[in-house]
C-alpha cells in the first residue's frame, strides 16, 4: 500500500505544537492539542485519509536498509584483506571489484586504516579489522563503511500516537519514543 493521499511535514517541534494548537482553546479541532506532547526529538506529522490501522500496518513492515551512523553498534565484523585495498573490499568477488583509485589513499590514512602507495596501488601490509560485531562505531569507522558501500543500518518509521477524526482522540501506540541505534 502506498501513502498517495497523504502528506508528512517535518519541521520545527515547537512550531508543529502551536499550529496543532496548544490548549482546548487554541486547538483547530476537538482534541488535536493532545499530539503535542509527542512532538519531540526528530519526528514529524502524517495527514492522510486512510484509515489508522492501515498505516500503522504499513509503517511496522516499512525498513530501508542504510548506512550505520557513529554512536551505532556493527552488524558484523568487517576484516579487510592484505594487498591491494579493493573498492568493495572482499564483499564482491575480486574479479568483480576494482582497486581503490590512488587518491583516495590519504582519505584512507586519514579514517586511520593503515595504508600505503605502491606503484599507484593502495596497499594494505595486513590484514586490517575495519570493526567488530557488536562494538560501537566511530565517525572513522562509518565514513570508511559508507567509502566501501557497506550498510549496517536499518531506517524505520515509529507511529507514536494519532489522531482520528472519526473518534476525535488522540490514541498512543510508542509509549517509549527512544530511538535505539
Amino acid at each position: 500500500m502506498a501513502l498517495t493521499k497523504s502528506r508528512i511535514f517535518f519541521g520545527k517541534t515547537k512550531v508543529m505544537a502551536i499550529a496543532l494548537g496548544k490548549d482546548a482553546a487554541s486547538e483547530h479541532l476537538p482534541n488535536i492539542s493532545q499530539l503535542a506532547p509527542h512532538l519531540t526529538g526528530n519526528v514529524g506529522l502524517l495527514f492522510t485519509t486512510r484509515e489508522p490501522q492501515s498505516v500503522l500496518d504499513w509503517f511496522s513492515e516499512y525498513s530501508q536498509i542504510d548506512f550505520a551512523r557513529a554512536g551505532g553498534t556493527a552488524t558484523r565484523t568487517i576484516t579487510i584483506p592484505q594487498g591491494v585495498v579493493y573498492s568493495r573490499v572482499g564483499e564482491v568477488p575480486q574479479d568483480e571489484d576494482v582497486p581503490v583509485p590512488n587518491s583516495q589513499e590519504v582519505v584512507l590514512r586519514k579514517w586511520g586504516m593503515p595504508t600505503r602507495l605502491e606503484k599507484g596501488k593502495v596497499i594494505l601490509d595486513g590484514d586490517w579489522t575495519l570493526c567488530k560485531e557488536g562494538e560501537e562505531l566511530n565517525s572513522n569507522q562509518t565514513a570508511l563503511l559508507k567509502l566501501f558501500g557497506i550498510t549496517m543500518a536499518e531506517f524505520r518509521i515509529r507511529v507514536l500516537a494519532y489522531w482520528s477524526a472519526g473518534s476525535q482522540e488522540v490514541t498512543v501506540v510508542d509509549e517509549n519514543p527512544s530511538m535505539e541505534q
